[in-house]
């Protein structure tokens, strides 16, 4: 496993390393202190199975690096690991295609699960950003085309429960177990929930089905 750790202050890049042992003993943790070395680092290294991203960085604005991070390294998931629990910056993470979002003032074990997570398929939003109305941080109350409502998807009934489990930030493989159907079904359920929702990614869905209730 090779994980890309990219934050200014040396210091937690060091504990981020030492921490990131307990997903595998033999991770290779890279570390960049910039936006800038850590897209020559990505771009060197095409096998990257997750980057571990702080948006507070020097030179690069963090969410310009998590935007061009997506877009020419689209297969490798971005989590974010950020002093900031604002819903504003994760609303805006997320948008961008983050997987995750984790507080760093977040206990390490819980980082650890939300980084099992993803690296699982699923997607990982904290606690703060229960009560998000949309992902660009405002209201979608009247917004053109956006159901307001559970009832105005007219989702069937299993996609109705696919998309409560998306909400749990569960992953395919997981959801395909737990309701006992097959993987290639949970994608097909999975595609006509973002189009009822008008969801570009899954992440938003998953915000989306919590602002209707789901948990």
């Amino acid at each position: 496993m090779k994980i890309l750790v990219v934050d200014d202050y040396a210091l937690v890049r060091e504990g981020l390393r030492h921490a990131l042992r307990a997903l595998d003993e033999s991770v290779e943790v890279l570390e960049a202190r910039d936006a800038e070395e850590a897209l020559r680092l990505v771009a060197q290294q095409p096998a990257l199975d997750l980057v571990l991203l702080d948006i507070g960085l020097p030179g690069m604005d963090g969410f310009l690096a998590l935007d061009e991070f997506r877009r020419a390294h689209s297969a490798v998931p971005v989590v974010v690991l950020s002093a900031s629990t604002a819903q504003r910056d994760i609303a805006a993470a997320l948008n961008m295609g983050a997987m995750g979002y984790i507080p760093k003032m977040a206990p390490r074990e819980v980082m650890l699960r939300a980084l099992r997570l993803v690296l699982a398929g699923g997607v990982y939003i904290p606690p703060q950003a229960i009560g998000m109305h949309d992902y660009s941080g405002s209201t979608t109350a009247g917004a053109a085309g956006v159901p307001q409502s559970l009832e105005e998807l007219g989702l069937t009934d299993r996609q109705r429960q696919v998309l409560g489990l998306i909400a749990q930030g569960k992953p395919n493989k997981a959801i395909a177990s737990e309701l006992q159907i097959s993987e290639p079904t949970v994608k097909a359920h999975v595609t006509e929930i973002l189009r009822a929702l008008k969801a570009s990614s899954r992440a938003q869905a998953m915000v989306t089905a919590r602002r209707f209730g789901l948990r």
